[in-house]
């Protein structure tokens, strides 16, 4: 089985047009970004604390719209796009958050296999592919464990196969490493690291540990007054 190759023949995975976004009421978080990743790139995002990282991640996965400019998600403007439209880019995203947003009255694979359950697939269909999927990330024999039993890394890994459950074309990762010590920050980092290098799939994350940046081969955007500013990383010694 191969859990994830992406189908669609885009070069550009996300492309920002001299994008804006204020909150009602509020100044600018953002006056005028544009940058460009493409397909199976690895890239860290990162800038001070309030610099707007977050803000700009739910551009990406349209749980936000720009005050100005434009936002194309794998080759399609998102603007004008319609409520099926944006439903179907959203399959393509798969989004880890920093608390993890498990559901503590379901176990690992219960957990990792809720997106499927809630599109209506039949678990026959999917389960052995979601055990696969949880032996990859390291919790093979923590497939019926409940989160309150689970230690941080051990969340963080059960919420990565929740986001890849779709087999998605871009994972976008907000702090990712947040909750868990530098040892599992490492571990998780090469995780990351793997996916990519070896489905294809690219991978946007958020952070604010300098010391992740030069972890693995990738690039930096850095958010800085209301702008982006692009620098490569060092390849992971």
């Amino acid at each position: 089985m191969t859990l994830y190759k992406p189908d669609s023949f885009d070069t550009t995975s996300i492309s920002f047009d001299r994008v804006a976004l204020r909150y009602d009421g509020t100044q600018d978080v953002f006056s005028d970004v544009s940058f460009e990743l493409t397909k199976g790139s690895f890239t860290f995002l990162t800038g001070n604390s309030g610099a707007g990282k977050t803000s700009l991640l739910k551009l990406i996965y349209l749980a936000l719209r720009p005050s100005a400019g434009d936002i194309y998600l794998f080759g399609q403007r998102t603007h004008h796009l319609k409520r099926r439209q944006l439903s179907a880019l959203r399959r393509r995203i798969g989004i880890i958050f920093q608390e993890f947003r498990l559901l503590d009255h379901l176990s690992a694979y219960e957990n990792a296999a809720l997106p499927l359950r809630i599109r209506g697939q039949k678990e026959r269909d999917y389960r052995p592919d979601v055990e696969e999927l949880l032996r990859w990330v390291g919790l093979g024999k923590r497939l019926h464990a409940r989160p309150a039993t689970l230690s941080g890394g051990e969340k963080q890994r059960i919420a990565i196969a929740r986001a890849l459950v779709n087999k998605p074309d871009l994972l976008i990762a907000d702090e990712p490493t947040g909750n868990v010590d530098p040892e599992m920050s490492l571990r998780l980092m090469r995780l990351f690291a793997e996916l990519n290098k070896r489905m294809g799939t690219s991978v946007l994350m958020a952070t604010h540990d300098k010391a992740l940046l030069g972890s693995v081969p990738g690039s930096v955007l850095t958010l800085h007054n209301g702008l982006i500013v692009k620098q490569n990383v060092a390849e992971e010694s």
